[in-house]
């Protein structure tokens, strides 16, 4: 279904205010921009993808999961991890990850109707 989107007159009574737009700061651009660009790149998506069931995963199993190197794995991580997007604790020698924000959430279910076709 197309969103369908009003016409706004021509005068200046239409400029949007700041309250109106989705993100109102200079900062929640930066912070969105950032996040997404992180989120935006296939295999931190695919992480993100095994993170979204909810549960927490160490590294060992994310590496079997995904398929590539625990360095790479590592590297990807730590990226989330730095954009406030995955929450982590250790446990012995294991490091366990998990998405750190529920917004996060419900931004992984909205992508999941969205692009995906097997969601139902």
């Amino acid at each position: 279904m197309a969103l369908q989107q009003k016409k706004l007159p021509d005068s200046a009574e239409s400029i949007i205010s700041a309250e109106q737009m989705f993100l109102a700061s200079e900062t929640d651009l930066y912070v969105a921009s950032r996040s997404l660009k992180a989120m935006g790149h296939p295999l931190r998506l695919k992480i993100l993808c095994i993170l979204a069931g909810g549960n927490e995963i160490s590294v060992q199993d994310l590496v079997d999961l995904v398929g590539t190197s625990q360095s790479n794995i590592s590297q990807h991580l730590s990226i989330l991890r730095d954009k406030g997007i995955l929450g982590s604790r250790k446990d012995a020698n294991k490091v366990f990850y998990r998405i750190g924000d529920e917004k996060i959430l419900a931004l992984m279910e909205t992508m999941r109707e969205a692009f995906c076709s097997a969601h139902d």
